[in-house]
Order: structure tokens, then C-alpha cells, then sequence
């Protein structure tokens, strides 16, 4: 099976998240975007770049887990975008196990939470919901032995 390239795997994932905006009303993709050039900087793979584009695909209904399954893409970044997605009602500390454990995926949700914690992008948000996605990014590097 050929896999698809890193170009189509940003093209599908631009386009699954189309008209969606992140918490501060900007396009989705930028976040994406971040994201993979976060993994490709801290000398990720392209299976890993693939799993960064696609992160959230599954996690916000842009994409299904059916796709995925059906999807031309290896296996190593299908499981990393499994890892990274988080499950209804999961517990954190099941959610980080499961990041520690899939080979590839604590470096995708390293690049995610530097991105999700940027001061620019923090500091539009209402105080309130600063502190509580502060004090939760915190955590989750905490759980996954993270000191950026």
C-alpha cells in the first residue's frame, strides 16, 4: 500500500478542519500547522509530521476512526494519532500512559502542548480560561516527565 505524503496528509487535514478556529478565533489549520513544524524542529519523522497534521482529526469529528482505520497511512502513524486522541471521560493519567507508551506520540503531544501553552496565543483569552488551560497544560507535561 502507498502511503500518502506528508503534502496530501496537510492537504486532508487542512481541509477535514476547514472552518473550524481554535479558542482564540484563529483558523484551525494554523494550530496544525504549528504543530507538525514543532515535530519536524524537534527532529521528528515524517510518520510522526503525518501524526501531527492529524492529531486532533479524530478527537474533534473532523475525521472518524473508521477513516483512519481505512486510511493510507502507516501503521506507526495511525497509532500515534490514537495515542494523542483523547477519550471521552478518560482520566489524564490513562491518557499520558498511553502517550508514554506508543512510540512517536510523546513527541507529537510535546510540539501540541508548547503550541496549545504559547503566551501569544494564552494571552487572548479571558483570564479565567488562561489559568485553567495553564494549570492543565502544566499537569499534562508533568504526567508525561516534560520540562518544556
Amino acid at each position: 500500500m502507498t502511503h500518502l505524503s506528508l503534502a496530501e496528509v496537510e492537504e486532508l487535514a487542512r481541509a477535514a478542519h476547514a472552518g473550524q478556529t481554535d479558542k482564540a478565533g484563529r483558523p484551525y489549520a494554523e494550530h496544525l500547522a504549528a504543530v507538525a513544524e514543532g515535530v519536524r524542529a524537534r527532529g521528528g519523522d515524517p510518520d510522526q509530521i503525518a501524526a501531527a497534521w492529524l492529531h486532533d482529526s479524530v478527537e474533534d469529528h473532523a475525521l472518524t476512526e473508521e477513516w483512519l482505520d481505512a486510511a493510507a497511512l502507516s501503521p506507526r502513524t495511525k497509532a500515534v494519532v490514537r495515542a494523542v486522541t483523547k477519550r471521552p471521560g478518560e482520566p489524564p493519567e490513562s491518557y499520558a500512559e498511553r502517550i508514554l507508551t506508543t512510540p512517536g506520540a510523546l513527541l507529537v503531544k510535546q510540539a501540541d502542548l508548547a503550541h496549545n501553552a504559547d503566551p501569544g496565543r494564552l494571552a487572548v483569552l479571558d483570564e479565567g480560561t488562561r489559568e485553567r488551560l495553564t494549570e492543565k497544560y502544566a499537569r499534562m507535561r508533568a504526567l508525561l516527565g516534560l520540562t518544556e
